[in-house]
């Protein structure tokens, strides 16, 4: 039995250490896709933010030529920082700290091959916190420019502008990107509006079924996988304009 995996000349994980050598240096930019797993309501697998991660930055990177950017992409790191997911089973999560020093460790490797920036592309809003420290370890400490991405921050009107203010988990937007990427992983006859629970204006929920019945926020009924394609060249295109215009004020 032969297992294949699809590795582009970009991919790290294809390369012999020799190629390794010369590419990480001679990269504008080490890429690190980060994900979860961790529960995305009735109808999308517990994958869903490392499939984005995964997919997104595989366009990212093929698109860097088109913006005189090169690119090593590293393997997508699959775990994050999700507790507030747990009470729902298939939920894998990293404490904080750990997900923080992980994400070092891998930016001092990084760091000792000879990369000059490193580019954190993430798809999982409970990331956000211990990426952005992790981040600040990695300029201050180890002398790597890192830059720190939230792939829905680039999107965000975008998506507004189509789904209205409720397209967050498991909704309306990332029911739209695996609906695009990876079809047969959603479960189409459990798509539903999402019942919402709770909408506190100040206090933080302590686990995600405080505010949500499902699982899911949104409504998944109204996804749009081919406006979704349009949002994500269009975004990409953005990041990596912003991309160029930081190495251009080095």
């Amino acid at each position: 039995m032969t297992v294949r995996l699809d590795y582009e000349p970009y991919d790290l994980g294809g390369m012999t250490w020799e190629d390794a050598e010369t590419a990480i240096p001679d990269a504008d930019f080490v890429v690190l896709p980060t994900g979860s797993v961790e529960q995305h309501s009735l109808h999308l697998p517990v994958t869903v933010d490392t499939l984005r991660a995964e997919s997104l930055s595989r366009e990212i990177v093929e698109a860097a030529p088109d913006h005189d950017l090169s690119m090593v992409r590293l393997p997508t790191l699959p775990y994050g920082y999700s507790e507030h997911h747990m009470n729902y089973p298939g939920t894998v999560t990293l404490s904080g700290d750990t997900y923080q020093r992980v994400v070092v460790e891998i930016g001092v490797s990084m760091a000792n091959h000879g990369a000059e920036r490193l580019l954190v592309l993430n798809c999982h809003g409970g990331n956000r916190a211990p990426l952005t420290l992790a981040a600040d370890r990695i300029q201050r400490d180890h002398g790597v420019k890192t830059s720190f991405i939230h792939w829905t921050d680039f999107a965000r009107d975008r998506l507004k502008e189509r789904f209205g203010e409720g397209w967050g988990h498991a909704g309306d937007h990332e029911t739209s990107a695996i609906e695009l990427f990876y079809p047969d992983l959603v479960r189409t006859e459990k798509k539903e509006p999402q019942v919402r629970k709770a909408d506190f204006e100040a206090r933080q929920y302590t686990y995600f079924d405080d505010i949500t019945e499902q699982g899911g926020l949104g409504d998944p009924t109204q996804s749009d996988p081919e406006f979704l394609g349009e949002v994500v060249a269009e975004t990409n295109a953005d990041i990596l304009a912003a991309l160029k215009s930081d190495i251009d004020q080095e």
